[in-house]
């Protein structure tokens, strides 16, 4: 909406009868070709109205008399179907049950959720280690272990992007996103007209309609943040695949490490030197965890510029 139209809508909320006195206005103009002049509307609206609507620049020198500064803009705070210059939330078709999840998404959830066991005991985790050594175990004969976190962070970045290319709808997002924004500039835009109102010394009617205006901004709010559940369900479904192939990995790992021998326990990492694979190097995490994600970032990032895949929620 353009500045014209905030400043109409800005006039009306201040003085109710101020709408008629514009429509008096629009109509005189259409009738004398664009012009207006005080005698001409004296009757249907206050010299202060009048005076308003020049401050305002609502109304500017004409050739013999006044003139609208922009019809278009006027024409649409007056006839457009707004609430009196506030922001109106956005109406987002939002397709919920796409946001749901299938029988397989769940059994997924509940297999990661499982396997997190093997974190703590040492029985999962031996088992699972061992059945992953099967596919694994060749690739760590022939390779240094640094070069098989290597391959294993190349495959794991490689699924994980395919997986929310694939199971994560981007477009659906942006509209959960796009709504949830729309309300809250809402609730800004009455926060500033209400303050703007008790700065002037509103009436109490016109106060009491900005509060009624910021409850109900408040409830729509509300009511759309239990809607939004679709929106962190639709983004960790995918978050539930890529745990449910990668747990077992990072178990083999976990599982692998204690049992090198020789200079394969150690590994010279950048601004670091030589450490231990089990050496905690920031904080509580290992060497070799922090060696996995440095090159897990990297590779998924490389994979997504070449594989053009863009993760950025959109509403269009």
């Amino acid at each position: 909406m353009t500045r014209t139209a905030d400043k109409i809508n800005s006039l009306v909320r201040e003085d109710g009868s101020m709408t008629e006195a514009l429509e008096s206005i629009r109509e005189t103009a259409d009738q004398n070709g664009g012009e207006i002049e005080w005698s001409d509307v004296r009757d249907d609206l206050t010299s202060g109205q009048w005076g308003r609507l020049i401050e305002k620049g609502i109304l500017v020198d004409g050739e013999e008399g006044f003139e609208i500064a922009d019809r278009e803009a006027y024409d649409e705070a007056l006839d457009g179907d707004g609430d009196g210059g506030g922001i109106d939330v956005p109406d987002v078709d939002i397709d919920e049950e796409g946001a749901k999840w299938s029988q397989w998404d769940k059994m997924a959830a509940v297999g990661s959720v499982l396997l997190m066991i093997g974190y703590w005991l040492d029985s999962v985790r031996n088992t699972v280690g061992g059945t992953v050594d099967m596919v694994f175990g060749p690739l760590d004969a022939a390779l240094p272990f640094y070069a098989v976190i290597l391959a294993v962070a190349m495959l794991t970045g490689l699924y994980s992007t395919l997986l929310q290319a694939n199971l994560m709808n981007t477009e659906r997002i942006g509209k959960y996103q796009k709504r949830m924004k729309a309300m809250q500039e809402k609730q800004k835009d009455v926060r500033e007209r209400k303050k703007e109102a008790e700065e002037r010394d509103a009436s109490e009617a016109e106060l009491e309609a900005l509060e009624n205006e910021m409850q109900q901004a408040r409830e729509e709010q509300m009511e759309a943040m239990a809607d939004n559940l679709g929106m962190f369900k639709e983004q960790f479904r995918p978050m539930v695949w890529i745990m449910l192939f990668t747990i077992p990995l990072f178990l083999w790992m976990y599982w692998k490490v204690p049992t090198l021998e020789g200079a394969e326990q150690y590994v010279v990492m950048p601004l670091v030197g030589e450490v231990q694979w089990q050496e905690g190097l920031l904080g509580p995490m290992f060497a070799w965890i922090v060696w996995y994600f440095l090159c897990s970032m990297g590779f998924t990032q490389l994979l997504r510029k070449a594989l053009n895949i863009d993760m950025t929620p959109s509403s269009t």
